[in-house]
C-alpha cells in the first residue's frame, strides 16, 4: 500500500458499481486517485466510462491494477465469485475492502478464499444513503486489521465523512446490522406520521417542517420523507429489493442471538407489501405509499415539476 499516505495516490480498484459503488467511485477520481473499475451492467459501465473510471474486464483485473480494492456488491455470490477470482490471479498482497452488508458467514468465507493467497479482507459496511454517498456523508464501520485501517484513512477521508476502527473482524457488520435495524424502523415511522398528518388535514411539507425543528426528528425522516412528500420514488438510493436483503440478514442475526426486535419484526409486513405492489425498483421511502393505500388516501396523478414544487 506504498504511497497511500503520501502524497502520490496510488490506484484504487471498485468491484460493482451501483448506487454506492459509483459514488465512491466519483469522489475517488474527483480527489485525484486513479480508479479501475467493473460492473456486469453495461449501463454502468458506460456511466462510470464517462466519470474517468477506466473500466476493466473482470474482478482478476480489478486487483491486477490496484493494491487496494473496494467491493460493493448486491449479492453474497458476486463476492464469493469476486473472491475465487482475485485468489486464483496471482498478484502480489491485495487489501480488500468490503463494504456490503451481507452475512458475517459469507464475509468470512471470502476471508477464508483470500488470505491463504495473501490477501487481507477487511469489513468495512458504510452507514448513508446513496444520497449521503455522493456528498461523502457516509460512515465507514471498518473492522478486521487495525494497520491496514489506519493506512487506508487517506483514501477513505476522499469518499466518507468519517471511518472508525471496531476491532475485530465482523464488528464493521455487527454494528451495521444495529444501525439499519434502526433505520428499517425510523423509514416506516416517517411514513406512518406524514400519512397521520395527512388524514388529519395537514399539509405533507407542514409535517415535514415541523417534524425536522422537533424532538421527533430522525436523520432518516431529514432524507426520506422529502421523498415521501413529494411522492417521488423512481431515483432510489436504495432499492425496496435489495432492502428486502438487508432486512433478510438483520432479522436471521437477531434470532440467532435470542435477541428480540418488535419494532424492526413490525415493520416486515410494510416492506413486503411494497414488493408485493410491484415497487422492488423503487427507493425504501415508497412505504408511504404503501401506508396511504392502507388508509384510503389517492393522490393525483403529477408531472415530475409538480412533484418538485409540491
Amino acid at each position: 500500500m506504498a504511497g497511500l499516505t503520501g502524497t502520490r495516490k496510488q490506484p484504487v480498484g471498485i468491484i460493482g458499481l451501483g448506487i454506492m459503488g459509483g459514488a465512491y467511485a466519483q469522489n475517488l477520481r474527483a480527489a485525484g486517485w486513479p480508479v479501475f473499475g467493473h460492473d456486469t451492467a453495461p449501463a454502468r459501465r458506460r456511466a462510470m466510462a464517462r466519470a474517468g473510471v477506466v473500466m476493466v474486464a473482470n474482478a482478476a483485473e480489478v486487483a491486477a491494477k490496484a493494491p487496494v480494492v473496494i467491493t460493493s456488491l448486491p449479492k453474497a455470490s458476486a463476492l464469493a465469485e469476486s473472491a475465487i477470482a482475485i485468489a486464483k490471479a496471482g498478484v502480489p498482497a491485495r487489501v480488500i475492502v468490503e463494504t456490503s452488508t451481507f452475512a458475517l458467514d459469507d464475509k468470512s468465507a471470502a476471508r477464508g478464499v483470500l488470505s491463504p493467497a495473501g490477501h487481507v479482507l477487511l469489513d468495512c459496511p458504510v452507514s448513508g444513503t446513496g444520497i449521503q454517498a455522493r456528498v461523502k456523508d457516509i460512515v465507514i464501520y471498518a473492522s478486521g486489521g487495525s494497520s491496514q485501517i489506519r493506512r487506508l484513512r487517506p483514501l477513505f477521508a476522499d469518499f466518507s465523512r468519517a471511518v472508525h476502527d471496531l476491532g475485530e473482524f465482523g464488528n464493521g457488520s455487527r454494528m451495521k446490522y444495529v444501525a439499519n435495524l434502526l433505520v428499517a424502523v425510523h423509514n416506516v415511522a416517517s411514513a406512518e406520521a406524514l400519512v397521520l398528518g395527512t388524514k388529519a388535514g395537514l399539509p405533507r411539507r407542514l409535517v415535514y417542517d415541523m417534524v425536522k425543528i422537533g424532538a421527533a426528528n430522525s436523520r432518516v425522516f431529514e432524507l426520506r420523507a422529502p421523498l415521501m412528500v413529494r411522492d417521488r420514488y423512481d431515483d432510489p438510493t436504495m432499492k425496496v429489493a435489495i432492502w428486502q436483503k438487508d432486512m433478510k440478514i438483520i432479522g436471521e442475526f437477531a434470532q440467532a442471538l435470542g435477541a428480540p426486535t418488535p419494532l424492526f419484526s413490525a415493520t416486515l409486513p410494510v416492506y413486503a407489501a411494497a414488493m408485493a405492489n410491484g415497487h422492488g425498483a423503487d427507493d425504501t421511502a415508497v412505504v408511504c405509499a404503501v401506508l396511504e393505500a392502507m388508509a384510503g388516501i389517492k393522490r393525483g396523478k403529477r408531472t415530475r415539476k409538480d412533484a418538485r414544487s409540491r
